[in-house]
């Protein structure tokens, strides 16, 4: 028996190290297998640690779970130190999720990790090797319920002196708030558990305020998640709502596209330009559904014949309420609204003419819309003015039909695309660049990255692209959580600062510090998502603790599989005064090596 388990172990560690060696360039993006029924991977850098809820420890560990077998009769060899399997073709192609393994069997492959980092076992043949921490997703079969146990190397400078123990257990959901813990009972039991005379107490809070925010004001809603942590000392009282002198931040994933944004017409005009990208890149295009009823023809042949009628003289058709209801054709919003972003009033012909375009449809609506607007040129009809400093095709016409002499123009191929998305890039870039400096939260230098012309026209939409996300951000704080411009200037800053180092990334969470006085209004009748407790004693590498959190969402994959998504929105009949809470307990114990 001794024999085999040191063979066991040493199987073991060879495989962590292997895994940990191939892991140092860059994570494995599939798992490798333990004999026949465990998988291992390497979780660390920019990937999500499924552990974050209830450990907050290295960036880099192992997972370890139940391996999951294609057909009954596929065999699976015993992993080698030498040999690394990677059981990618045993996993189904649509896998239910992680498989959790028996607390049995975490806690021997828990005991077989701390012989692996005991340097006092020197037969196994294993020196120096110091290993990331190990988390093992558990079944909760035990009367515990126990979802995860993970191990942690104790050190003393390089050297490993002993393994902190972590049990992770799980009860809910349940609307049954008797069944919560007695903040005392919590801190007495750590200091029996633990032989300690003096703890410390945290306090966690997560609240979700977009929601909360929308339901006061019914004309806007928003998709997307904004919720804010909220973290501070001395906790008096289990779900106690935090002080204010805590501390705070503010996390913001939005992404564009919500029907409800009020900046949602500015994404359809993005859509066309991004439809129009793709179509000179491919040579198709799928054009996006018309932002107006009206034709495009006839919209376009409409503005040509007011035109031609003011240089006529003629100033009877009723242009003022054309540039009023350019000026306005954005959004139907409140007023309120409109002032954070509208239409700029100083378009020029090219931007006016987009507006006219963005409802274009097909490829031969837009040979006829531009074929009207160059006819018009050529005859004189129009003299149109336009801003400085567009390279555009059309404007370059545009000048030329000042001097009554115009170059030929075959609207073919991709001419008539290519025009389009010039005029249509320059109008966004001007409405994004329009609104950071009229609300004074960027400057034009600041901005320069977002609206050069010196990279190719792909990576100028695909900024653009990243413009139009700091947007929806900066309009649904200021429109949802009423920031004012001392908030919004340093999450712009935040904003632009990721978005010139990284590429378009809409999951992506941005952070900012704040007062909790700013969000009070929204949280302080609100029942939080997530609501903990750490209690701990010791200091250095001999602190321990113990957590204690209710959280309306399951706190492990493996379990909210398991309960087959039941109680999902957390709420029974729907009342939020009979919400559902998941419970978590989270233990550890130390063990030294001698």
């Amino acid at each position: 028996m001794a024999e085999r388990r040191r063979r066991a172990a040493n199987v073991l560690g060879e495989l962590l190290r292997r895994i940990c060696e191939e892991g140092r360039e860059s994570v494995p993006e599939r798992p490798y297998l333990y004999e026949t029924d465990v998988e291992i991977c390497l979780v660390g850098g920019s990937c999500k640690s499924p552990v974050e809820r209830f450990w907050n420890g290295s960036s880099t560990m192992y997972i370890l779970q139940k391996a999951t077998h294609r057909e009954e009769g596929d065999s699976m060899e015993e992993s080698k130190p030498d040999e690394a399997l990677f059981p990618s073709e045993l996993l189904p192609k649509e896998s239910p999720g992680p498989a959790a393994l028996s607390v049995g069997r975490a806690k021997q492959l828990v005991s077989l990790y701390a012989m692996v980092q005991n340097p006092n076992v020197t037969h196994l043949g294993i020196r120096d090797l110091v290993l990331p921490p190990l988390w093992i997703r558990c079944d909760g079969s035990d009367p515990e319920h126990t979802c995860w146990i993970g191990a942690e190397p104790l050190r003393a400078g390089k050297k490993i002196t002993g393994i902190t123990i972590y049990m992770v257990s799980c009860d809910g959901p349940t609307a049954d708030k008797t069944c919560f813990a007695n903040l005392e009972e919590l801190k007495m039991e750590h200091k029996r558990r633990h032989h300690s005379s003096v703890v410390t107490t945290k306090g966690f809070a997560q609240y979700e305020l977009i929601q909360v925010a929308a339901m006061e004001d019914t004309t806007v809603e928003s998709g997307g998640n904004i919720y804010v942590d909220i973290t501070w000392n001395v906790v008096d009282k289990i779900l106690e709502t935090p002080p204010l002198i805590s501390a705070a931040t503010l996390n913001i994933a939005l992404e564009s596209g919500d029907p409800r944004s009020p900046v949602y017409q500015v994404y359809r005009e993005l859509q066309l330009l991004l439809a129009l990208a793709e179509g000179l890149k491919t040579g198709v295009t799928e054009w996006p559904e018309p932002l107006e009823s009206e034709s495009a023809v006839e919209l376009v042949q409409e503005f040509l014949t007011d035109l031609k009628k003011k240089l006529d003289g003629d100033c009877g058709s009723g242009s003022k309420d054309e540039t009023e209801k350019i000026q306005c054709d954005t959004a139907a919003v409140d007023s309120y609204i409109k002032s954070i972003f509208s239409e700029r009033g100083d378009l020029d012909f090219a931007e006016q003419l987009w507006c006219k375009m963005r409802s274009v449809i097909s490829y031969q609506e837009l040979i006829d819309c531009f074929t009207r607007v160059i006819k018009s040129l050529e005859r004189g009809e129009i003299q149109p003015w336009i801003h400085q400093g567009s390279s555009s095709f059309l404007r370059k016409l545009i000048q030329q039909s000042y001097h009554g002499k115009m170059e030929v123009v075959s609207l073919s191929g991709i001419t008539p695309i290519q025009m389009l998305f010039e005029i249509g890039l320059d109008k966004l870039k001007k409405d994004y660049v329009s609104f950071f400096i009229g609300q004074e939260l960027a400057t034009l230098t600041y901005l320069d990255y977002f609206t050069s012309t010196s990279v190719d026209l792909q990576e100028q939409v695909h900024r653009v692209q990243k413009l139009h996300h700091m947007l929806e951000i900066m309009v649904n704080c200021r429109v949802l959580l009423q920031f004012r411009h001392e908030n919004l200037f340093p999450l712009t800053q935040i904003c632009m600062k990721y978005y010139k180092e990284n590429p378009l990334n809409e999951k992506h969470v941005f952070q900012l510090p704040i007062r909790p006085a700013l969000v009070k209004k929204f949280y302080q009748n609100e029942h939080p998502e997530l609501w903990k407790v750490e209690i701990s004693s010791g200091h250095g590498a001999k602190e321990v603790k113990t957590m204690w959190q209710v959280s309306t969402n399951p706190p492990v994959e493996h379990v909210a599989s398991n309960n087959s998504g039941l109680f999902s929105d957390s709420t029974v009949n729907g009342s939020p005064e009979d919400r559902l809470y998941f419970i978590t307990v989270t233990k550890c114990s130390q063990v030294h090596f001698t």
